[in-house]
Parts: structure tokens; C-alpha cells; sequence
């Protein structure tokens, strides 16, 4: 088997390539050129010194029709990919419309394109729960468009990126894996960025043993339904390998996901705080972050991440629970491991949000 893998050295891909290359007679890493250098980095630490012989880096870029590369190189994949691994996106709730149009959705296309043409036996592809956008109510695996709003331009670029993996389905068998909102490893709270629940872990660790926590809406109302990464790229792996997995859709998501008061509580705990709820419309402090830079850098809180606190969708996952159950793959309950974030945070502080995934 020849595996072809975009994403890599991001957050998932990264976990995902040391599983894959056990199991691959080839493995080719489609890695940006920016990227290049972090890329190596990120194989030495994995692999070793002679990690050449594991995995191929190949510089290109899938906002290009032919990936960046050059006939001879496109040709040759083309003629040996027989799986591909499609990771790469730009995961950033703030995403200007062009860029994740480009990334997200062009980008996908092309991999497609390559694909189909390179006549695959499997695309795995990983999307978001939050194709949803703000649909009120459950979403399950079969939904896609159900009339959805979307909060930002990050949920809207990938929900139409799925929809073109669920059109090519007949010439190119996908298999989509919709993570929830991925944090870090739950047995060590690891990560390789800051961004969405740890905006909340870090404003609460800069202040003192009392708290102030804005309440954004009824705290009991709405869910946040957070996964470790351990427990995302191990479900890959596993269901990747299964016959019945192709054309088939699976939300990794938390089937008794916290509330937002739970949440919150559990990251208090962690913290050693006492929280201080401070009751606000959630409009008016999305549009003040977004408005005043300076509010923005003083609590460090992404505007767009606040639309999270007074989400109203619930998912299930029954295709992923069906097909995980024997494997001892399920993901552990939040309050868990929320001490092993918390202390990650505390002594990494400074490690920077990144728009990969």
C-alpha cells in the first residue's frame, strides 16, 4: 500500500504518520514549503535520524491544481497512490473567506481530482462536527446540509468541501471522519497549539485564586463537545483499516459531552481558581473583542471562539460507536484529563496558536 498524506507536520498528521507507517509499504508527505523545515523536525523526533527511510517529504501545495508539483513528480504519485490521507486545512476560527476557500475548498478539490485519477482504493478524509454550523438540534452522521448558518467562514469552507467529498463518492470511496473540537493528548495533555478551550485555560491562569469567567448565556443550555487528539487519531487509524468504513461518515465526538457549567468547572478545578461569573450578551462581547485589538490582546480571547458558549447542536456518533466497539477506542470524559491541559499550559506558556491542523 502507497499512501499519499497532506497535513503533515500539523496537529493530527503528525500523530496520524508514525501509526501509518507501520502498516504502508509507502509513505509520501505532501508538506508546504514554509513548512518544509518543521516538517524535518517533526520527522527526526518520530522517527529518528534515518527517518528517510519511513516516510518521503515531498514539497508542494494543495491550493495548486497539481499540487505544486511538477509533471514528472504528479505523474509518478499518480501511477502509486493507493490511499490517501487528506488532513490538511487551515483551522482558524477567524479565517478570512479567500484563504479558506482556497485551502479548504479548492484545495480539497484537487486533492480529489488527484484521486480519482490516480484511481485510489480510499480517501480519508478529515472534516469537523461543526459542518453543522449553528443547527438547532441533533446533527448526526448522514446530515450534511440541513439549512444550516454557519458561525464563521472556517465551519462554512469545510461543510462545502465535504459536500464535494460526498459528490465524487462514486469515483473515489471516502471515508469522513468529523472530529469535535480536538485538544491535546489525554494522558499527557500535549499539544502543538493554543487555540479554542485553551484561550479559556489561559485567561484563567492569569489571574488570581478568584476568577472572573464571562457567562455567556445559560451555562446549562448548551454543550461544548471537546475530544482528545490521542483518542481522534487513534480512531483513524483503526477505522481506516475496515472494509465497511468506505462511503461512510463518523463523528468522533464525546457522546455525553459537558455542559458549558461543566466545562468551565472543570477547568477551575484544574486551575486552582475560584471562578467569578460576569454575565454578558454574547453579541456584545463578540463584536467589542472584534472591534477593540487592544481588548482582544489584553484577555487573549479569539472573537470567534465566544459563538461556541451558546452552541446549539448536539452530535452523535452511532457509526463510529458501532464501528469502534470491541476495539477499546472511546473518548474519555472531559473532567478526566482537563488536569493534564491545564498543567501542559502551566509549563508550556509559551507556545503559539497554529492555523494547521
Amino acid at each position: 500500500m502507497s499512501v499519499f498524506l497532506t497535513g503533515f507536520p500539523g496537529f493530527l498528521g503528525s500523530a496520524l504518520v508514525g501509526r501509518l507507517s507501520d502498516r504502508t509499504d509507502e509513505l509520501v508527505c505532501l508538506v508546504q514549503p514554509r513548512y518544509y523545515d518543521r516538517a524535518v523536525s517533526r520527522a527526526t523526533d518520530i522517527f529518528g535520524s534515518d527517518w528517510r527511510e519511513s516516510l518521503t517529504l515531498v514539497e508542494g501545495d494543495i491550493t495548486d491544481p497539481e499540487l505544486g508539483l511538477d509533471a514528472e513528480t504528479y505523474s509518478a504519485l499518480e501511477s502509486r497512490t493507493t490511499t490517501v490521507y487528506h488532513l490538511a486545512a487551515v483551522y482558524d476560527l477567524g479565517v478570512e473567506a479567500e484563504v479558506g476557500q482556497a485551502v479548504n475548498v479548492d484545495g480539497t478539490r484537487h486533492v480529489l481530482d488527484f484521486a480519482e485519477s490516480a484511481g485510489v482504493d480510499r480517501l480519508h478524509y478529515v472534516s469537523t462536527c461543526y459542518v453543522s454550523g449553528r443547527y438547532d438540534g441533533v446533527f448526526t452522521e448522514p446530515d450534511l446540509d440541513v439549512g444550516q448558518s454557519f458561525n464563521n467562514h472556517y465551519e462554512e469552507t469545510k461543510f462545502r468541501a465535504e459536500v464535494l467529498v460526498r459528490e465524487r463518492m462514486d469515483a473515489v470511496p471516502a471515508t469522513v471522519y468529523r472530529p469535535a473540537i480536538v485538544v491535546g493528548d489525554s494522558r499527557t495533555g500535549e499539544t502543538q497549539k493554543y487555540d479554542g478551550p485553551y484561550y479559556l485555560v489561559r485567561w484563567l491562569l492569569r489571574q488570581p485564586s478568584i476568577a472572573v469567567v464571562p457567562r455567556l448565556g445559560d451555562p446549562d443550555a448548551a454543550e461544548l463537545n471537546v475530544v482528545p487528539r490521542d483518542y481522534v487519531v487513534e480512531a483513524i487509524d483503526y477505522l481506516s483499516r475496515l472494509d465497511r468504513a468506505e462511503n461512510t461518515t463518523y463523528q468522533l465526538c464525546d457522546p455525553n459531552p459537558p455542559t458549558i457549567r461543566q466545562f468551565v468547572s472543570a477547568l477551575l478545578d484544574a486551575a486552582d481558581r475560584n471562578g467569578l461569573a460576569l454575565p454578558l450578551p454574547r453579541r456584545v462581547a463578540q463584536s467589542a473583542l472584534e472591534r477593540w485589538d487592544t481588548l482582544e490582546s489584553f484577555v487573549g480571547i479569539e472573537p470567534e471562539t465566544l459563538a461556541y458558549f451558546t452552541h446549539p447542536t448536539q452530535y452523535v456518533g452511532a457509526n463510529a460507536r458501532a464501528h469502534l466497539a470491541g476495539s477499546g477506542i472511546a473518548p474519555p470524559a472531559f473532567e478526566s484529563y482537563a488536569d493534564q491541559l491545564v498543567q501542559f499550559v502551566r509549563e508550556n506558556p509559551n507556545l503559539r496558536s497554529d492555523a494547521m491542523t
